[in-house]
Parts: C-alpha cells; structure tokens; sequence
C-alpha cells in the first residue's frame, strides 16, 4: 500500500506552524515544505484554517502536510498528511491512501520506525535529535551517530526534527541521511516568522545537501 512520494525536490526547511497566516512568509523566504500543526481550535475555526492554508500552499505550489486532522485533509484534498504513532493507529490508513494524500510518520525508536516502514509512507520523521524546549521531552535524543544508523534500515525520504537550528542543521545535512529539517522555533523570533532566520536556514540547508 505504497504511499504517493515528495517528488524529485527535496523537503528541505520544513518549518511547523500552527496558524496558517504564518505559511505565505515562509513560502516567500524560499520554503517549499510546511506542516499545519493546530492544537487548540476546533469546530468550524478549525476547519476554515485547513481550507485557507491548503490555498495558500497550492497558490505557492508548495507542500503541505495537514498534522492529525486526515479526515478534514481528506475532505479538502491536501498535499499530505503527518501522524503521530498514537494517530496512525486511531486514523484510517487505507482511506488515506486511497485519497492519494501523501502520509508522513514520526518515529523515535527503532521499534517505531518498523511500524512506519510497514505502512510505506511518503517519509518517515526521526527525532529528538537534539534536546529541545518545545515540548516535554518523552524520548532521549536520537543524535547524530543513531540517526546515521538508523537511517540505514530506511528506504524512505528522512525527515530529521527537533533542537535543530542555525547552528547545527549543516551537522543534521551533512549525514547524507536526511531528506528534510524539521522546526518549530527556528524559523521564529516572539512568535512571529523571521524572514532572515528562515532564509538563512534554507540557504544553510541548500548548501548541505547533496542528492
């Protein structure tokens, strides 16, 4: 039940955001991967923020990953969809593939990267790599020796996430291992999207890879 790819470009700078007024100033500072990740609104608000942040995306030919919420994904044709490994056992999998809506996984140990991997998804998230403020850390850091490892068992595009920033993604880039980086906080300043925190980042990013 092979999940649709990313295509040929790499998911680069994938900034996390919860509101969709911040996805235009990202798509203008040369990001082409965002994920919707809104924890507290519901109902209609919540619905009408997922319809404008699949526009903007799609007005900015850029990728989207709706976090959670598949069915309201589903039913307004997103790009993707991220789950968590709590969601991908509430949310119904095969309805996702057959909306042909791209899925991505979080994984944090190497049990959890076998379920992903039995899913067959469109990239598979590993992390914490590095410690990090943003939420209670459940899970040890991942690092760079472990990611480099555990990234051998991965067929699939690798999304590297947590505690990166300015300082450190060219180490994350560098592994050759990942397709994609991950943050919440990195490309903010109070909240706010920061054009040059963001642009320093894809260019960091850009810099680093190699296909």
């Amino acid at each position: 039940m092979k999940f649709l790819d990313c295509g040929t470009t790499p998911i680069g700078l994938y900034p996390v955001v919860d509101r969709t007024d911040k996805l235009k100033p990202l798509y203008e500072s040369g990001v082409t991967t965002t994920q919707l990740r809104v924890k507290d609104l519901t109902g209609v608000e919540l619905e009408n923020e997922i319809i404008e942040a699949i526009k903007i995306s799609k007005e900015y030919n850029a990728r989207l990953f709706i976090n959670d919420f598949w069915l309201l994904a589903i039913k307004h044709n997103a790009y993707g969809i991220h789950l968590g490994q709590e969601d991908i056992l509430e949310a119904n999998i095969q309805a996702i593939h057959d909306a042909n809506i791209r899925l991505g996984i979080s994984t944090h140990t190497t049990d959890e990267i076998k379920i992903a991997l039995d899913i067959e998804p469109s990239y598979v998230a590993i992390g914490p790599v590095f410690e990090t403020q943003t939420k209670e850390m459940v899970y040890e850091p991942v690092g760079i020796s472990r990611l480099k490892q555990w990234s051998e068992t991965v067929d699939y595009p690798i999304v590297a996430i947590a505690g990166i920033k300015l300082h450190n993604i060219k180490e994350v880039v560098e592994t050759n291992c990942v397709n994609g980086v991950a943050m919440i906080t990195g490309v903010l300043d109070e909240n706010e999207v920061s054009i040059s925190k963001t642009e320093a980042l894809v260019k960091a990013f850009n810099a680093s890879y190699k296909q």
